[in-house]
């Protein structure tokens, strides 16, 4: 009997000696788990903050900005080559024979002696212009008064250069309203100080209909 209850007391012994071991193995397992659960992630935690870092706020922007230039290149479109414009040649600038003013010259014949006409061709020179401009002139005064120093206008228009009021030729003299010599002298002169020469005078009067 004696032999029988220690042989019990041994397994009951190796029973609790064995139990007491497994408790310890899972309590020891459960806080192993906890431990490695409650440990962060180095990776996550790297990524996170990456995310909340300067560099990163800086590769989101260059992202959005590659973004919106990416969207307006495909809505840009290309209207046109855009236009030189063609500066005009001044006026008296182009390769024209000598004396003519920049304008084309009018060969005439030199007019009869005695005659408005001739008094205009022989004041040339004394406003610097060469004879060759003559018939530029008298292309313009034929057209506005035929060369008649009594021509008047119902706009006011006086003389062989029809000056407008026709008072403006007593600067030339008192006589301008029946001496050709002053309306001539004053209407060379107006257009030496307006057009530079009778042929750019002309070259105006046939643009307009009026100089």
């Amino acid at each position: 009997m004696a032999g029988g209850r220690q042989s019990r007391r041994s397994v009951r012994a190796f029973l609790l000696t064995t139990v007491v071991a497994a408790v310890v193995i899972v309590v020891g397992a459960e806080l192993v788990i906890k431990q490695v659960s409650a440990a962060p992630d180095p990776l996550a935690a790297a990524v996170s903050s990456l995310r909340h870092s300067h560099v990163a706020a800086q590769l989101v922007q260059q992202r959005e900005h590659v973004i919106l230039m990416t969207a307006a290149t495909k809505t840009f479109k290309v209207v046109g080559a855009p236009k030189v414009a063609t500066r005009p040649t001044p006026l008296g600038t182009a390769a024209t024979p000598a004396g003519s003013g920049g304008a084309p010259i009018i060969p005439t014949a030199p007019p009869n002696p005695g005659t408005a006409q001739s008094i205009a061709y022989n004041m040339l020179a004394s406003f610097g212009f060469a004879h060759d401009q003559f018939g530029c002139l008298n292309n313009i005064w034929t057209r506005e008064s035929g060369w008649r120093y009594n021509a008047e206008n119902a706009s006011g228009a006086y003389g062989i250069p029809q000056a407008l009021p026709g008072s403006k030729m007593a600067s030339a003299g008192a006589d301008w309203q029946t001496n050709p010599a002053t309306q001539i002298k004053w209407g060379l002169g107006y257009i030496k100080s307006t057009y530079g020469s009778p042929c750019n005078g002309w070259a105006f009067w046939q643009a307009h209909g009026w100089y």
